[in-house]
């Protein structure tokens, strides 16, 4: 792993992702190695010829671009898009730690998104939040497979630990089963496991894109060459969303079948408002 610290010009940015007005991205690039991660694109505004994974850049200066009180009160605000907040590296440079105590003053309806159990060690400070609201993201409870799509993140059952913590500490939470693998990501079961301390679930479908779909593919071919063909079906028809739009479906009873909210976020490409 390459690491280098760096001085940024911005941590609050736009945000094209639907709901969220900015974005607080402390680190370019990603610890966790995720095969079909999409911030891959990431990797053309930096000098970095490594492959995704292989780098971490650390905006040093990142806590004091939090700019004066109440310039964010009423935003909402995410942490993160492109990275984690709570990479392994957090743990030293402790940037989301004093970019959140930063954020307090201004109350930001705020979002945490992550992998990592780390985010337990913020509890103090996520409590000050008025409007908050910690999820990590899973798309397997299978460890075998896990650790071949996401080498560097927590396991699953340490990401649930540390999302129950935050739900007995009076944390507003929700689990993020994303990316959906297609005949592989059993959402219903994954609903089980969490049901008990989580607020809600969302959902994102995985998408294949020219960067990593060599990756996944040979994932598949490799754990579950029965699901080749179906994949194939799935990822080379243009404008063919039945497997997306069935699970949709399936999703609208999972949330009567356990009177719980759900969270439709299926995409085919990208974000945009």
């Amino acid at each position: 792993m390459i690491i280098q610290e760096i001085l940024a010009k911005s941590i609050l940015t736009r945000s094209n992702i639907p709901s969220v007005d900015l974005v607080v991205n402390p680190y370019v690039g990603c610890e966790h190695g995720c095969i079909y991660c999409y911030a891959e694109f990431m990797k053309r505004f930096t000098n970095h010829h490594e492959p995704w994974g292989a780098f971490l850049d650390v905006k040093i200066n990142s806590p004091d671009l939090v700019k004066p009180r109440g310039q964010y009160r009423g935003k909402n605000v995410l942490l993160s898009s492109v990275t984690d907040p709570y990479l392994p590296h957090e743990r030293k440079y402790e940037l989301t730690r004093k970019i959140l105590e930063k954020l307090v003053p201004h109350q930001p309806s705020l979002t945490i998104l992550t992998k990592s159990e780390l985010v337990t060690r913020d509890i103090d400070i996520l409590k000050k939040f008025k409007d908050i609201d910690v999820a990590i993201s899973i798309s397997t409870l299978n460890e075998e497979y896990m650790k071949q799509l996401e080498p560097r993140a927590s396991i699953p059952s340490r990401r649930f630990a540390a999302l129950r913590k935050c739900k007995e500490a009076g944390l507003k939470t929700h689990v993020f089963i994303s990316p959906i693998f297609p005949y592989m990501t059993d959402i219903e079961e994954i609903m089980r496991y969490a049901i008990d301390f989580v607020d809600y679930f969302s959902f994102e479908n995985l998408n294949v894109r020219p960067h990593n779909r060599k990756r996944v593919f040979d994932f598949i071919e490799k754990n579950r060459p029965d699901l080749l063909e179906k994949y194939k079906t799935i990822y080379n028809t243009p404008h063919d969303n039945s497997y997306w739009d069935l699970l949709s479906d399936k999703i609208v009873e999972l949330s009567k079948k356990y009177k719980i909210e759900c969270v439709n976020h299926f995409h085919q490409g990208g974000f945009s408002k």
